[in-house]
């Protein structure tokens, strides 16, 4: 993939030295959020390791502004069986200060024309979402998705637990190919 610049936005493949930028980022939902179902940041090595595993077959994109990442997004086997290749799975994650900027919406278009290069034609994600918003979950993500295209195809009640609270989990499913 070429390198695309979108204003002063550049979105880019990531590579293992984007290890510590992405980190950063992840390290706050972990850690302060219930969008992420992880409660211990991973270190630093096993980001280059998750990195490394999805570039062997996936796209994993970088947004970044004079050298700063500012967001990522990385796809994945939906369910690693042969009769779902046709499918993938998103995840999406910006700086806590770049949110609601449409730095989202420019990376998933990128990781969209991606997919499709490769002969995907269903991207699904999987969301956290609460019963009620609180100080660690509202809905934004799943109305940004909607936003997006996808639309939610399943709801599992009080899956997530996390902050001493249980949270739903929702699928969301967007068709490349309609």
């Amino acid at each position: 993939m070429q390198k695309k610049v979108m204003s002063d936005i550049l979105i880019r493949r990531a590579t293992v030295e984007d290890a510590e930028a992405i980190w950063q980022i992840y390290r706050y939902y972990v850690e302060h959020t219930a969008i992420s179902f992880e409660i211990t940041i991973p270190g630093r090595e096993e980001i280059q390791r998750r990195i490394q595993k999805t570039l062997s077959a996936y796209p994993y994109l970088i947004a970044e502004e004079k050298g700063k990442v500012l967001g990522y997004a990385y796809a994945g086997p939906f369910i690693p069986r042969e009769a779902y290749a046709h499918c993938a799975e998103v995840s999406i994650y910006l700086d806590k200060d770049h949110r609601q900027s449409g730095l989202g919406r420019r990376l998933y278009e990128e990781m969209f024309l991606c997919l499709k290069e490769m002969g995907i034609r269903n991207v699904y994600a999987c969301i956290g979402v609460p019963e009620q918003e609180d100080a660690y979950l509202t809905d934004n993500s799943a109305r940004f998705h909607a936003h997006m295209g996808f639309q939610e195809v399943g709801r599992f009640r009080n899956s997530g637990y996390k902050f001493g609270r249980y949270y739903h989990m929702i699928w969301m499913e967007f068709l490349l190919e309609k």
